[in-house]
């Protein structure tokens, strides 16, 4: 049996975006696991206050994709769609990159839901749940398989198109996009709360 090891190159950022919306809260993180030695701590940092660089190409997006507010549920479609378009981004830049596509797996969307729901319900964000453990702790409990998985996440994004100009601007959340091991992926979208897992 091997263990499964959590790469030191996880980065988690955060960013005020001026007064765009009550939850304009921009945060992401990524991490990867390969089966391995041994297992190795999840390093994070912090991005400078004040810069903008990475944010630059931010502004804004249209009422109609504005953040649920006030408690407000969102619409299953909302999530069903946004993942489709998430999907086609992800493709996008892997064949942009001369990769193969990934594939959609239902039962990692389905894990990525249930992870996006238990950031949103237990108000935290972090790979390491306090419900389930990691993400390849909830990868087992799911009984996904895998030779090397990853995840990324963020919070706060109105869009599709503005969590991937985030994520593919990090340069952890952008290799793990682009893994060429990666062969499969869940996405979720829930609340504001943004999962992406990949298997290969």
């Amino acid at each position: 049996m091997t263990k499964m090891q959590q790469t030191p190159n996880q980065t988690k950022v955060e960013t005020h975006a001026g007064n765009a919306a009550p939850t304009s809260t921009l945060r992401q993180a990524s991490s990867t696991s390969t089966p391995g030695a041994d297992n190795s701590s999840i390093a994070m940092q912090q991005a400078p206050q004040g810069g903008t660089n990475w944010m630059d190409w931010f502004n804004g997006a249209p009422a109609n994709n504005a953040p649920n507010q006030a408690g407000n549920p969102q619409s299953p479609a909302d999530s069903s769609q946004f993942a489709q378009q998430v999907l086609q981004l992800v493709n996008q830049e892997r064949t942009k990159a001369g990769l193969q596509s990934l594939s959609m797996n239902d039962s990692l969307s389905n894990m990525a839901m249930t992870k996006a729901q238990d950031m949103y319900n237990n108000n935290y964000f972090d790979h390491q749940s306090p419900t389930y453990g990691s993400p390849f702790d909830m990868m087992s409990a799911f009984g996904i398989t895998y030779n090397t998985a990853g995840e990324n996440i963020a919070k706060g994004q109105t869009s599709p198109m503005e969590v991937m100009n985030q994520w593919m601007n990090s340069p952890g959340h952008r290799a793990n996009i682009l893994n060429s091991s990666f062969t499969q992926i869940g996405i979720a979208y829930y609340n504001s709360e943004w999962v992406q897992e990949f298997i290969g």
